[in-house]
């Protein structure tokens, strides 16, 4: 089973060297032999370039932890998580 779940490519400035814009992807994968569950699946890559990103099989666990960064961090520049 292969669900997508939601995507979307970064609104950085375009023209900036140092900073290439990105795009990401959630999906949820069932295909892991070895890992005896679902797996939530975040892909990045740079935007445009399909397949030259980093694919990331997280753990429920290690998604949740994920998600708990990413509402710290949004907390710590004013921005409610919820």
């Amino acid at each position: 089973m292969r669900r997508f779940v939601d995507d979307a490519a970064d609104d950085h400035p375009a023209g900036d060297d140092d900073k290439a814009p990105a795009s990401w992807s959630v999906a949820l994968l069932d295909d892991c032999d070895g890992c005896q569950d679902l797996r939530i699946v975040l892909t990045v890559e740079p935007a445009g370039e399909h397949g030259a990103g980093i694919v990331a099989h997280l753990a429920p666990e290690n998604a949740l932890r994920l998600r708990r960064a990413l509402a710290t961090a949004l907390r710590e520049i004013g921005v409610d998580p919820a």
